[in-house]
């Protein structure tokens, strides 16, 4: 009877073995599939406003998703380096959630939707009353100004060290990118100037803005991205070194702020179509978050009229649809 048990036992684990490598084969196939149904795409062009960013390989394609259990799906380029920008936004909002709490980003930040280009101005002031929101500049100038330390050294060395924790390995800045965009950051400083005004900053304004350039200036690739986006779904639990980031608490605060705003204006547009939550970055940097399930990444700098990356957004919609992992499509049986 024991043999037979063990036997059964053992027969029933080879078949479970068996299927998971079937599902992550057949995971595989589809990131390749979409890497090749898109790498040919040329709409789009690099954001030009960041000199820099203009000089940056518009041929960089790769896309990476990692699972809650740390297994790595790849296809293409998965390691050139671009700058994270505004993808940085997502993971310093639950940075600040960990710290302080969600009364704080609801109180001293907002979370509605602004529906207007992520440097608008205009948005600023429609929403003075009822706040802005973290995945636009001057909501991310004021939540990067919530960030616990004493003096801006203290600020930036929390930021760059939770987000090297969230990519499991150490980040650094893209010095040149850093410079030049400190150079042309004009809209960002007067952005800070108008939280001041309302009362809406709570560091010093020029040096919120300084440390929220740098932290958009942090180097990363598709692999480290994924892995940032993989935390977020399992929980805050970095699913590579299995050590945990930031609370549960922090992430589920941090993936409806996405949500709402992660594509700027739009945003509606990309959670009608996947249902996830997404952070872009005008440095070619898309990431959308499965949770319970993947972190997807895909580095490719060419963008859209809303700062969007084109292909970005066809590798993801297509890995979406093959895999059905909108979280709203619910079957049942009859």
């Amino acid at each position: 009877m024991n043999i037979q048990k063990t036997l059964l036992i053992f027969l029933l684990w080879g078949v479970s073995f068996y299927s998971i490598a079937q599902s992550q084969q057949a995971i595989q196939q589809v990131v390749e599939q979409a890497y090749q149904e898109f790498k040919d795409v040329q709409e789009g062009k690099n954001a030009d406003y960041i000199k820099e960013l203009a000089k940056v390989d518009p041929s960089i394609f790769g896309i990476v998703m990692v699972d809650i259990d740390g297994n790595i799906y790849s296809a293409g380029d998965n390691f050139s380096q671009v700058s994270i920008q505004s993808v940085s936004k997502a993971f310093v909002l639950s940075l600040v959630l960990n710290e302080s709490g969600p009364e704080v980003i609801k109180n001293k930040v907002g979370a509605n939707a602004t529906g207007f280009p992520f440097n608008s101005i205009i948005a600023m002031e429609i929403n003075r009353e009822s706040g802005i929101n973290s995945m636009v500049n001057a909501g991310a100038i004021a939540t990067t100004s919530l960030v616990n330390g004493a003096t801006a050294d203290d600020k930036w060395n929390a930021i760059v060290k939770k987000l090297s924790e969230f990519a499991g390995r150490p980040l650094e800045v893209d010095e040149p990118v850093y410079i030049s965009e400190a150079g042309d950051n004009q809209r960002n400083v007067a952005q800070a100037q108008l939280l001041k005004a309302y009362d809406k900053i709570y560091f010093d304004a020029d040096q919120s803005v300084d440390i929220y350039t740098r932290q958009c200036a942090l180097s990363v690739h598709a692999r480290d991205l994924a892995i940032m986006a993989a935390t977020l779904a399992s929980g805050g639990k970095n699913p590579i070194t299995n050590s945990r980031v930031v609370s549960t608490e922090a992430v589920s605060y941090t993936l409806p702020v996405m949500a709402t705003a992660g594509l700027y204006e739009n945003s509606g547009k990309w959670l009608y179509q996947t249902g996830l939550p997404g952070k872009s970055g005008v440095g070619g940097a898309l990431i959308a978050v499965v949770p319970g399930k993947f972190g997807i990444a895909v580095v490719s700098p060419p963008l859209d009229e809303a700062g969007n990356s084109v292909k970005g957004q066809l590798a993801i919609n297509y890995i979406v649809e093959k895999l059905n992992l909108n979280p709203y499509l619910v079957e049942s049986g009859n």
